[in-house]
């Protein structure tokens, strides 16, 4: 037998975590993840097809059913209603079809979304178009004339960064001296190593690597910093848990969590596109205090721009020693992968975004164990916030106590506001903590629209509706829990009298109907019946008495707090409430 005879054919499989940037691959090139796709990432895995298809359908960006290859997604939830993206929606209707329908060309489409972390600049369209050259791109603000071009010219377009806009546009502080966190945005050049140098950019990991692991977690607990992803958890409690586990001969991780799917909030998107490099020291300075030698940037899949802006930052950082193996010379290691979302709301949970990087279903895990004791991998993980890990090269630089000087005693720092709705000047706004609400919508410019305040909603979907009377509260965690309210991720969204709260409400629970996991019944349930109770009383059709009906929400949010496995159940009904409890919507 000739040698060429006995050769046998060998498959390489492919592992686990690969599945999620492989849909991501297949829906790039055609447009959707057909049955012919889901079958030969089956056999390529050695996964059952349905694991495959049960993955898949869990993301909103995917889709298992064909679609034509330009997709317009385009925003309608809170931020953009109050921008006009119901007239938007109804203009699409009446010239391009009902959204989901290809069109006469059969080559493009429109659908409606839930946020897409494009608040200030709204309404805001993300606009994809599958094929060799796959491309991706937003619109925002986003007009009828603007969607008929994209729809009809996307394939043909040039390559490029059509999304980018002056960065004064969504961060109108731009060039403040008092900045901190958002110094460097507008003023280096994003992808340029040598620029963020010249800005003092490095010096952070540099004064890390001379400290070593336990003076860096000294100087994060003597900070006093709160995580800025909603949660506020001590994030040097975080740290110092895995650096006590320095011995125990099991890999640690390093996440940061940059799926912020929040309706109203993009400030991290703003410090990624801004300023990547600070985000890649931050993460390293936190792997280096909790010897982690692997990080993962989890990007949610609706920020195509933040995603390329980071990958690029990575390069370079790579390039010139600032991640990889002995990190500028150190006995450190430390490398950073990203990986993107596609879609869902519930992976901004991190035991549900260790479950999507792993290439499961983005499910919350019940807890304890917790992630500093299996987490990642099940194996000992930090998660921390783009806006967290951001503070950490300044805290390690200048020290903890100065850091703590910041702000109020129990909420030190300064604080990123997302500032939009109806504001003259919406965007990112940068103040220290204990700056009162009014302060920083006055920063803003005030209230637009009518110019008459209704409300402000604090914190986001899952936060807490304030009144007129309310805005001289401090923003700081003790304040805003004094008056029932929360700083969540950082929402500040202003609505004038001319808006209907009730549509408002109603968007809510739709919001949170759609985006629950549906893994546990009081979440499951619990927002589909909240859904169903709302539209009852906006619609003057009780089920008994208003009252009634009113008592029925508060149980069943009662339900979903105590017996929800994650925060999304727990927290599905306050804005509601929150707004039930101030004004007498139905009555």
């Amino acid at each position: 037998m000739r040698a060429a005879d006995s050769r046998v054919a060998v498959r390489t499989l492919v592992a686990r975590d690969q599945l999620l940037p492989l849909l991501h691959a297949v829906q790039s090139r055609i447009g959707w993840i057909s049955p012919g796709a889901i079958n030969h990432l089956a056999l390529r895995m050695n996964l059952p097809p349905a694991e495959i298809y049960g993955v898949a359908s869990f993301y909103g960006l995917f889709s298992l059913a064909p679609r034509p290859p330009v997709v317009a997604h385009v925003c309608d939830d809170i931020a953009c209603m109050t921008a006009g993206a119901r007239e938007l929606c109804g203009a699409l209707e009446h010239h391009f079809g009902t959204a989901g329908s290809a069109g006469a060309s059969g080559r493009a489409t429109w659908l409606r979304t839930p946020c897409l972390g494009l608040c200030e600049r709204g309404p805001a369209a993300l606009v994809t178009c599958a094929g060799e050259t796959h491309r991706e791109f937003v619109l925002a603000p986003a007009t009828v004339d603007a969607l008929g071009s994209a729809l009809r010219d996307a394939p043909s377009m040039p390559r490029g960064e059509p999304d980018v806009v002056k960065p004064q546009r969504s961060v109108p502080q731009l060039g403040s001296p008092q900045l901190r966190l958002l110094r460097r945005v507008g003023q280096a050049n994003p992808e340029s190593v040598e620029d963020y140098h010249t800005l003092g950019g490095y010096q952070g990991l540099r004064k890390a690597i001379e400290l070593g692991p336990e003076a860096i977690v000294r100087e994060v607990l003597a900070s006093k910093l709160l995580g800025r992803g909603g949660a506020a958890f001590p994030t040097g409690k975080k740290k110092e848990a895995l650096w006590l586990q320095r011995n125990g001969g099991r890999p640690h991780y390093l996440v940061c969590n940059a799926d912020e799917s929040e309706p109203g909030t993009f400030k991290d998107r703003i410090l990624m596109e801004g300023d990547p490099f600070a985000i890649l020291e931050g993460m390293t300075i936190a792997a280096i205090a909790a010897y982690a030698e692997k990080g993962y940037l989890y990007i949610r899949g609706e920020y195509p721009q933040a995603a390329l802006r980071m990958q690029h930052a990575m390069d370079a950082a790579r390039a010139d020693g600032f991640l990889g193996r002995n990190v500028l010379g150190s006995p450190y290691h430390f490398d950073v992968e990203i990986r993107r979302g596609a879609g869902a709301y519930i992976c901004g949970e991190e035991t549900a975004l260790f479950n999507s990087i792993e290439g499961y279903r983005g499910e919350p895990r019940n807890k304890p164990p917790f992630p500093t004791q299996a987490g990642l991998f099940r194996q000992p993980t930090i998660v921390n916030n783009v806006e967290t890990l951001a503070n950490l090269p300044d805290i390690v630089l200048h020290g903890g106590a100065a850091y703590a000087q910041i702000g109020t005693a129990n909420s030190t720092g300064h604080r990123l506001f997302c500032v939009s709705g109806h504001v003259a000047r919406p965007g990112v706004y940068e103040v220290p903590f204990g700056t009162t609400l009014r302060q920083v919508i006055d920063l803003a410019g005030g209230v637009a629209g009518t110019g008459k305040l209704q409300c402000v909603l604090l914190g986001g979907a899952a936060g807490t509706f304030v009144s007129a009377e309310e805005l001289d509260t401090p923003l700081t965690f003790e304040d805003t829990r004094a008056i029932n309210a929360t700083l969540g991720s950082g929402v500040i969204m202003l609505f004038d009298d001319s808006i209907d709260l009730c549509q408002v409400l109603l968007r809510v629970a739709a919001f949170f109907r759609d985006e629950t996991c549906g893994q546990c019944v009081p979440c499951r349930v619990g927002t589909l019946r909240q859904e169903e109770l709302l539209h009852r009383l906006v619609h003057h059709q009780p089920l008994g008495s208003v009252a009634q009906e009113v008592q029925l929400l508060r149980e069943m949010a009662q339900a979903m707090r105590d017996a929800s496995i994650c925060g999304l159940g727990q927290t599905a009904s306050s804005a509601v409430l929150s707004a039930l409890e101030r004004w007498s919507l139905f009555s």
